[in-house]
């Protein structure tokens, strides 16, 4: 089985940027050059994935523009999150509803994302079909972000995610769901770490290690030094 459809969550304030995402949204801030967003699209072509899903809210204008300037030779549509944000989950939900795919893998492009990830992400799709998963996650160990002041979000062993024990482990920003996973969610503002945590009481949240060193636009001073690198 191969997953068709990739969503890309753009529709957030990237407040902690402030000054500099009062006029641009966080995603299209360039690094040497080319936004995040475009980083992101790179690795959603390099998969051979065929189709993507944007949702917008934040500075929404700005987008149809950027990709109609971009001319990406892959069909991208953006969906909008209505007439209030609707966060991760919310904003995940109203996406797949518009899509007829039943599994989908999910960016958010704050991540620096390259092709290195091409062959991990490959892997996890391998895990998440081959094990009959609901959601994967891709994790990084907290020692391998280049932002010192991440703190771990979960613990993983045998790719099974849990918040027990020391959380060595951040969400690299990709995933891999299933639409069942909202059956019986509808569409209003509420954070997909509502399904995690569901996941994990049930012990049915996976995660796939990333070995990749983790560069990740947390904030400004992050932002800055990235742009020197």
């Amino acid at each position: 089985m191969k997953i068709n459809t990739a969503l890309i969550l753009c529709a957030g304030y990237g407040r902690r940027l402030n000054p500099i995402t009062l006029d641009t949204p966080k995603p299209l801030l360039e690094l040497h050059n080319v936004t995040m967003l475009e980083k992101c699209i790179q690795l959603i072509k390099n998969l051979g994935i065929k189709k993507i899903l944007i949702n917008t809210f934040y500075l929404k204008d700005h987008f149809p523009k950027f990709l109609k300037d971009k001319k990406f030779d892959i069909d991208i549509q953006i969906i909008e999150d209505g007439k209030e944000i609707l966060d991760t989950g919310g904003g995940i939900l109203n996406l797949i509803k518009q899509s007829n795919e039943d599994d989908f893998i999910v960016f958010n492009p704050d991540t620096v994302w390259t092709k290195e990830y091409v062959r991990e992400i490959n892997k996890m799709e391998e895990f998440y079909f081959n094990e009959n998963l609901k959601n994967s996650l891709l994790l990084v160990n907290k020692n391998l972000s280049f932002d010192k002041n991440f703190e771990g979000d979960f613990n993983l062993v045998n790719n099974r995610i849990t918040k027990e024990l020391e959380k060595n482990y951040i969400y690299t920003g990709c995933q891999i769901l299933s639409k069942k996973l909202f059956l019986s969610e509808t569409i209003e503002k509420f954070s997909i770490s509502k399904i995690w945590n569901e996941l994990i009481d049930t012990r049915g949240l996976y995660g796939y290690e990333s070995k990749q060193n983790f560069y990740h636009l947390t904030n400004l001073e992050i932002f800055k030094k990235l742009k020197d690198l």
